[in-house]
């Protein structure tokens, strides 16, 4: 199974993980300091800058890309809930 990694530059962690993950749920385990409130209806609060890697998420979803676009997101941006790990090397920064 191919894995990635991941690195919150924030706390100058990294990890390694299953491709599939999506970046919400490392961030969780690792205490990063991703936040949101999708799950009080609070949407586009977990967006993530994305330093380095974009390539390795799968392509934003409809919905994500929607949000983005509602929410007047910058370039190299993407909602943690949504974006999904595909491998490789990836950086990341809370927005």
């Amino acid at each position: 199974m191919p894995r990635a990694k991941v690195t919150f530059q924030d706390i100058d962690v990294s990890v390694t993980v299953p491709a599939g993950t999506r970046l919400i749920e490392v961030s969780e385990k690792v205490g990063a300091g991703i936040v949101y409130g999708c799950r009080e209806g609070e949407c586009c609060t977990c967006l993530t800058k994305i330093i380095s890697g974009a390539e390795n998420f799968a392509p934003p979803s409809i919905l994500e890309d929607q949000v983005l676009k509602d929410n007047m997101a910058p370039r190299r941006h993407r909602l943690a809930c949504q974006a999904q790990i595909l491998g490789g090397e990836i950086v990341v920064m809370p927005a």
